[in-house]
Formats: structure tokens, sequence, C-alpha cells
């Protein structure tokens, strides 16, 4: 008979997740809307789903959106609809441009950004912007605390760095260049409610002559886990923050990311999306003056 287990606190938490390094796994539950879409489907074709469920939605220190000078700490559990309503400054508009892309409203009022980033799809709409943020996890279990860079952690298709016997807490992403400007765009088959075929985050900012001092530049949803494009970042720093910059951008800028053909599109369409959304976003960001970064 399969078990249900609501823990009031993340040790208690801990201690059910060490309980079962070895035996039958628990599946964590957050928000639910990877899971009951999973279970629904298995049921429907007769097919056995008897996993026991430790449901972490009533532990308050993996919730909550926190920002000061020294970073920005989001919890597990926050949803993506307090990431899109959050106090952030205008850098985080990559977060919630993505956060509002997330299937639709009620997807966003219950999906989190712990499970969007545990399921490690391919084309998970919250990674980009997170990697473009530098964001690192903050994972627990009971031998203690460790962080990783995000990259780090989502590891390709289904796959992270999450050990079994540890619980993903929260996300920290650290002070970003002020004024800095961010953008996210994805292309799917209709607006809302749908899977990427590709997409883009970048975050830039500029020096006092107007150059490019930082650029990061990811793609979701054209390899097993989305890329920074680190080369196109290293070229374009140093440069006039100018929209025809954009034009610039090649085919070898994005030779890092290794599409495949799906029922979605073929991998040679997703390349030369991904080749368009880039110039999109960038010229979109660079389409009036940026702010110098302080």
């Amino acid at each position: 008979m399969t078990r249900y287990l609501r823990p009031q606190t993340l040790d208690e938490a801990l201690a059910l997740r060490a309980g079962t390094v070895g035996a039958a796994p628990l599946t964590m539950l957050a928000g639910g809307t990877d899971l009951y879409p999973v279970r629904t489907h298995r049921t429907a074709w007769f097919e056995p789903y008897s996993r026991d469920i430790l449901d972490l939605s009533a532990i308050a220190e993996l919730g909550g959106i926190e920002h000061d000078a020294g970073g920005t700490r989001i919890g597990a559990t926050a949803t993506w609809s307090a990431v899109a309503s959050a106090a952030l400054p205008p850098v985080f508009d990559v977060l919630k441009q993505a956060s509002r892309q997330v299937g639709g409203v009620q997807i966003q009022n219950r999906g989190t950004v712990g499970g969007n980033l545990c399921n490690a799809s391919p084309a998970a709409d919250g990674v980009p912007p997170l990697l473009a943020l530098d964001a690192e996890v903050e994972l627990a279990s009971l031998r203690g605390r460790r962080r990783l860079p995000l990259a780090a952690f989502v590891l390709g298709n289904r796959s992270t760095a999450l050990a079994a016997d540890e619980i993903l807490v929260a996300l920290h992403l650290p002070p970003q260049p002020a004024q800095a400007r961010s953008s996210f765009l994805k292309l799917g088959a209709r607006a809302y409610l749908v899977i990427s075929i590709a997409s883009v985050a970048a975050v830039i900012a500029t020096d006092a002559t107007g150059r490019i001092a930082s650029a990061r530049v990811v793609v979701g949803a054209c390899s097993a886990a989305p890329q920074r494009l680190a080369t196109l970042a290293a070229r374009l720093i140093g440069q006039n923050a100018a929209p025809a910059l954009a034009e610039t951008v090649g085919a070898a800028d994005l030779a890092a990311l290794s599409p495949i053909d799906d029922v979605r599109a073929s991998a040679a369409y997703r390349r030369d999306a991904a080749l368009v959304l880039v110039r999109r976003t960038l010229a979109g960001l660079l389409s009036s003056p940026l702010e110098v970064a302080a």
C-alpha cells in the first residue's frame, strides 16, 4: 500500500529520505504538476505506480523569496506565480518572463522552482534564466549541506546531481551588476501551455564607455541540458552595446548545442530557431543604451 508522508520540518523530511536509501525510493512531491500527470497516465494504461510519497509542501524553510544586497534566495517550493510577482530588480526580468511561460496560470500557481529543476527536462523553462543569473543550488541531507552551481546540478535529460538522501532546499543567486538588463524568449507551437522547441535567456551589462562588461547567454531545449554559450559571451565582452551586434551572431556561436529530432521539431529546425532567438534576444536588450553597471 502506498504511504503518504507529510513532514512539518526539514529535519523530519531528511530523516525520512535517509531511511529509504537502499530501499524503494520516496517520490518527492511539491506542487504535483509533474507527478500527478505521470500517475494518471500510468493508471490509464493499467501500469502499476505504487511509490511512497514524501510531500514537502508543509516545510516552511523550503519556501519564500528573499532579496538584499548580499544576493537572492528562492526557496525550492516557491511557486512560479510567487517569482513572477516578487519585488526584484529589473535584471530579474529574465526569470519573471520565464515564470509566466511555465504552463498556464493554474500550473504557475502550483508548480515550484525546485520541482522544475529536479524534474530536469531539457526544455524546462526555469533553468535557462537561472543559469543566466549564475544560480547555485543548496542541497541538504543528514550528512550536512552543500552548494553546487546549477550547471553542475542539472546533468542531462531527467538527470541531476541530487544524492539519494538529499533534498533541494533553495536557489541562491549572487548580486547582479547594477542596472543590468535581461530577457527570455521561447518558441513553441503556440504561445502558452506548450513545451519549448527552443528558448533563450540572456543577461547583459555595460561599463562606463557603453561597452559590454558582462554577458551570459543560455539556450534551452537544444541539448540534453540547457547550455551557456560561453564562447559567444566572451566574444561580446568589450563590444559596443548596439543592436547591430546581434546580427554578428552566427552558427559557430551555437556550436555547443546538440539538438535532437523529436515530435516537436527536427534538430536542424531547433538549431536555426535558436540562432534566431539569440539574435532577437540580444537585439531587444541592445535596442537602447544599457545603463552603466556599478
